[in-house]
């Protein structure tokens, strides 16, 4: 394709930079008057349709102004954004919610919410699938009514809370008793082979009509869940995409909330870019599925030194402020990445897995 000249480009730089900033169609006017080119209007409007024949600009039926098309935002990424610094606000909120002294769990969490709150978008963070998860303890309190509340020690210092709702009441005594049961006979082991012995001595209690081994052992298999039945991606701040969007966007973005709750398209996309390396830029139906086709997704992948564990990122319209949201998410994951470092040298894998 014939390059775009020294104008075209700076017109269109401007052009994209007026849309993110106001999110309307942008006239010639306004154009011409922002630019800084000793241009005339009648100039302006020639290169703004040349622009458009050529498949970066589009004219909305509603306005004689133009918006970017996706290929106009790709245009203005690759070859027009200038990327800003990362302001000490942000780095400053990074550095305190990405504390190494939190669990690998706590962290990812963090990191996507942290990301959501200070690009406005909506964060998201793969789930880290470490070599193993230990259970190392389990405790059972009791709650009001039948429920009760599971804390799991998994590893050496990941904490999971889940509450059951018991089919028959336990009383405290029982809830330590078998907790103390599970602890004496699991601890230490795979999550995985705990679930699968569990599931296999519930079966053999109830065909002894052991109802004391069968509560706890019911219990337990309520309380465990395995790294394959756990959360892969944590999505946070939709609400942004919510605050951002116009009248006629709600079906588009009722569409994206679908795709958030079944994960799969979004699992396939970061699966996707965790296979590449640096920093990842889909904008609108590059990202390969219909439902990303108004808004732009950009990750990075973040590691445990040179294991590679996951990818973070945003989500956002195509309209998004690209110069501060490309570095967030760059250093986002380096100091995931670092927090992570840091923790795994202060509890090595050779202590977590000891009972």
């Amino acid at each position: 394709m014939e390059a775009l000249s020294s104008r075209a480009s700076s017109l269109l730089k401007t052009l994209v930079e007026i849309h993110i900033r106001e999110g309307q169609p942008v006239a010639s006017k306004s154009l011409q008057g922002e630019s800084g080119l000793s241009v005339s209007s009648a100039t302006v409007r020639n290169i703004m349709s040349e622009l458009e024949e050529r498949g970066y600009l589009a004219s909305p039926h509603t306005s004689s102004g133009r918006v970017p098309t996706a290929q106009g935002y790709r245009f203005f990424v690759d070859t027009l954004l200038q990327i800003g610094p990362v302001e000490q606000g942000a780095v400053t909120a990074l550095n305190a919610g990405l504390d190494p002294n939190r669990s690998s769990s706590e962290l990812v969490q963090t990191a996507s919410n942290l990301l959501a709150r200070i690009t406005y978008q909506t964060g998201i963070v793969t789930v880290p699938k470490p070599a193993g998860h230990q259970l190392r303890q389990i405790e059972f309190l009791p709650l009001s009514g039948n429920r009760v509340l599971a804390i799991l020690v998994i590893n050496e210092r990941d904490v999971q809370n889940r509450i059951i709702e018991l089919q028959q009441p336990m009383t405290e005594e029982q809830l330590r008793a078998a907790a103390d049961f599970i602890n004496q006979r699991y601890a230490g082991n795979d999550l995985s082979r705990v679930k699968t012995e569990i599931v296999r001595e519930m079966a053999e209690a109830r065909s002894r009509i052991d109802a004391y081994l069968s509560a706890a052992l019911e219990l337990a298999n309520a309380a465990i869940e395995t790294p394959e039945q756990s959360e892969n991606v944590v999505v946070a701040g939709e609400a942004s995409l919510l605050n951002q969007a116009a009248p006629g966007d709600m079906q588009k973005l009722r569409e994206l909330f679908d795709a958030f709750e079944r994960k799969r398209d979004l699992l396939e996309l970061l699966e996707r870019c965790s296979r590449a390396d640096g920093i990842q830029i889909f904008i609108g139906e590059e990202a390969g599925f219909d439902v990303f086709g108004d808004f732009s997704v950009i990750t990075a992948p973040y590691a445990q030194g040179t294991q590679s564990l996951g990818v973070l990122g945003v989500i956002g319209p195509t309209r998004m402020a690209y110069e501060r949201v490309i570095p967030i998410v760059d250093v986002t994951a380096r100091m995931l990445s670092a927090a992570l470092v840091s923790l795994s040298t202060r509890y090595p894998s050779s202590q977590r897995h000891s009972p």
